[in-house]
């Protein structure tokens, strides 16, 4: 334990500093000038300081008030001699941050006692500190640790959402221009931080389902016959049953999405004709945000419309395809969503395939 100790007077300093070395484990560290005091314990880590109270260039309680405001000193025991009993010097001295007196003349068993109980409460505080340090590094390490596995997941769904992205007509922009459409909405609708970007990193797992649909449907240039739709549609179950294995968050809501982008507000969707507010909130979303973007996004077989064509027609279908509020909530945030539009363009022609 390092043992502060500052006094003008060199026979007293010289007492003192005996005291402390008779304690065992302790160094005594000695100043006459409080000025060098001060410097000291700014570099270094007092764990008791001994100050006198009457001394020429500072008094012991100035002294105490500045050392406070040295960082990390705030709770460094602070014994304070004086040969004063007058009241109001040590209750101030007390204000200032002075744990406890001694008397001068300096009675040997009562430092001894004092300065053992001072330095059973630095050790106290130093192992205190050494616990909160140790629980701050366990957090940081369980934080890294989560961080790490939550990496690794959205590593695993950007693989799965690129995956069925090889097998239609969409581009890697698109996925990411849903998603923040679909974060935009749903801040809008009162979202909070946490589920809009829950729904952000959800929403690209949408159209997961088409990786079971057959290549001679899912890349097919021509029109579908109703045999094939009914085959395209099955996408929908599909995605859910392959999101739905999982325990992850976002894969629970990519399975929610997967199952209800293409039911209707009016019931007329698939593929269980879920009516209102009856279909699933962040599937009510995405098929917004999933339709702005097909519209307003070239295909193999279309060019891409103007968004004043694609609002004119969205707005037409609100009511019976998209749900009222949620398409309120994208023509609130509309300029956001321009702006996410201009930032993730298509780059390059769009892949071969077919209207799905």
């Amino acid at each position: 334990m390092n043992i502060v100790i500052l006094d003008d007077e060199r026979i007293s300093l010289a007492l003192l500093k005996g005291h402390v070395a008779k304690l065992g484990g302790c160094r005594p560290i000695t100043f006459m000038d409080p000025v060098e005091a001060l410097d000291w314990c700014t570099l270094n880590e007092p764990d008791i300081v001994i100050v006198d109270y009457v001394m020429p260039q500072m008094n012991g309680i100035e002294f105490t008030q500045r050392f406070r405001r040295l960082t990390g000193k705030a709770e460094v025991p602070m014994l304070m001699v004086t040969g004063t009993r007058d009241r109001v010097v040590r209750h101030r001295a007390l204000e200032m941050g002075i744990n406890d007196f001694l008397t001068k003349p300096v009675d040997v068993i009562e430092i001894g006692a004092r300065l053992k109980n001072m330095l059973a409460l630095r050790t106290s505080q130093k192992n205190l500190e050494q616990r909160a340090q140790q629980l701050a590094d366990e957090a940081f390490r369980n934080g890294q640790a989560a961080l790490e596995i939550a990496a690794r997941e959205r590593e695993t769904l950007l693989c799965l959402s690129l995956a069925a992205e090889r097998r239609q007509p969409e581009t890697h922009e698109h996925f990411v221009r849903l998603g923040n459409y679909a974060q935009l909405i749903g801040l809008r609708m009162g979202l909070t931080p946490q589920e809009a970007e829950l729904l952000r990193l959800a929403a690209p797992l949408h159209d997961v389902g088409k990786l079971g649909i057959p290549d001679h449907i899912l890349l097919k240039r021509g029109k579908l016959t109703e045999a094939e739709w009914e085959v395209m549609r099955q996408h929908t179950v599909m995605g859910a049953e392959i999101l739905g294995q999982g325990e992850s968050p976002i894969l629970k809501a990519g399975a929610r999405i997967a199952i209800s982008h293409h039911e209707n507000f009016d019931g007329s969707g698939y593929p269980y004709g879920l009516k209102g507010d009856a279909i699933p909130l962040f599937g009510r979303i995405v098929a917004v945000a999933d339709v702005f973007d097909a519209l307003t996004s070239a295909k193999p077989y279309k060019r891409a419309w103007d968004v004043d064509r694609a609002l004119s027609v969205m707005k037409d279908s609100t009511g019976s395809q998209l749900a009222p509020d949620c398409m309120q909530a994208f023509l609130d945030v509309i300029d956001d969503v321009l702006a996410i539009k201009a930032r993730h363009a298509d780059k390059g022609a769009p892949a071969l395939g077919a209207a799905a």
